[in-house]
């Protein structure tokens, strides 16, 4: 198996200040483009925002169980 890569940005905004998300576009060394798509978590405290950030993450690795 090929040496992985995981991309992925964080930033943390008051949830009423957002109007859209978009998505990151990544160039790969052929030319060609992908995206990432990006994800909104809202909570109330850190908890609450690292406790949905962890189930992400376990749920992500789950699509890909041959890693």
């Amino acid at each position: 198996m090929a040496k992985l890569a995981l991309l992925y940005g964080l930033r943390l905004l008051p949830s009423d200040e957002l109007e859209s998300v978009g998505e990151a576009e990544i160039v790969l060394k052929n030319g060609r483009k992908a995206a990432v798509t990006m994800h909104l978590i809202e909570g109330a405290s850190e908890t609450e925002i690292r406790k949905q950030l962890l189930q992400s993450l376990d749920a992500f690795f789950e699509f890909y169980p041959e890693i």
